[in-house]
């Protein structure tokens, strides 16, 4: 049965684990093909586990499994090369990018004043500035199709200012007008843009920045002024299945726009 994300092509960063592998298994079940970007080893901030080359192996062949094709790349949000060659390939394999998920991203606690300029430079490079390399490769080619949805990972933070998070605060609404300045710009060419913002979720940075605290991730949530639904937090597959709605036919006029789901949270 033809589906409505067959044979479409979801680029999606920061894939190997957490929110993006959830987001690029739903949109495989559909029939979608997958080109996952993630870093793929530890970098130098924060100090949490990152995703792996295991896992993009392992995500490549779940993919596969399910039906649809997947390329994994290596690299860096921050290094232009690495992105550019990532993007020409997938095109060349695929010939179009209907969707990109701007995932990658970090979060790490510091008082704003005691922060270093390495941890600033770190999470605006990665989790702002780049979404904007990203996409500004893959924006010619959705102009050229003439279609297209750029959906961004920010969070309830990107809504809202929060202690001993500033800098991953002021990347998350950066990308709020990033999202906007996109919609305004791409109209025209029938390219949609949107900015999500989740409460917190169960990943691997949700466990890693609990041990960073010396706490566990339940003891972080009921230290917190909590969601207003009875959870602690929610789950990859809660914002994969609001990535794979935005993406479709049914938000088709749904643009320049910050969709929440929060458990209720913000209006807490």
């Amino acid at each position: 049965m033809e589906r409505e994300f067959s044979n479409q092509v979801i680029f999606i960063t920061g894939a190997a684990h957490g929110q993006g592998r959830a987001t690029a298994i739903a949109f495989a079940k559909e029939r979608a093909n997958i080109a996952a970007f993630d870093v793929a080893k530890q970098i130098e901030y924060p100090s949490y586990t990152f995703g792996n080359s295991q896992e993009l192996e392992s995500l490549k062949q779940e993919v596969e499994a399910i039906g649809s094709e997947c390329l994994i790349f290596s690299g860096d949000v921050r290094d232009d090369e690495a992105i550019s060659s990532a993007v020409s390939e997938t095109i060349e394999k695929f010939g179009r990018i209907d969707v990109l998920f701007n995932n990658a991203g970090i979060c790490a606690y510091g008082l704003s004043h005691e922060l270093t300029e390495q941890a600033w430079d770190a999470m605006v490079d990665i989790n702002l500035k780049g979404a904007w390399l990203v996409a500004r490769r893959i924006i010619p080619q959705m102009i050229k199709q003439k279609s297209g949805v750029i959906i961004s990972n920010s969070s309830i933070a990107g809504l809202r200012g929060m202690g001993r998070l500033s800098h991953y605060a002021a990347s998350k609404w950066g990308l709020i007008g990033l999202t906007k300045s996109w919609a305004i710009e791409l109209a025209p060419h029938n390219i949609r843009a949107l900015s999500i913002h989740p409460t917190g979720v169960n990943t691997p940075m949700n466990d890693g920045l609990a041990a960073m605290e010396g706490a566990t991730p339940q003891e972080i949530a009921e230290r917190s002024a909590g969601n207003l639904l009875p959870v602690p937090w929610i789950e990859p597959e809660d914002v994969a299945n609001a990535v794979l709605f935005l993406s479709s036919k049914k938000s088709r006029f749904v643009t320049g726009s910050q969709y929440v789901l929060d458990a209720g949270l913000l209006t807490r």
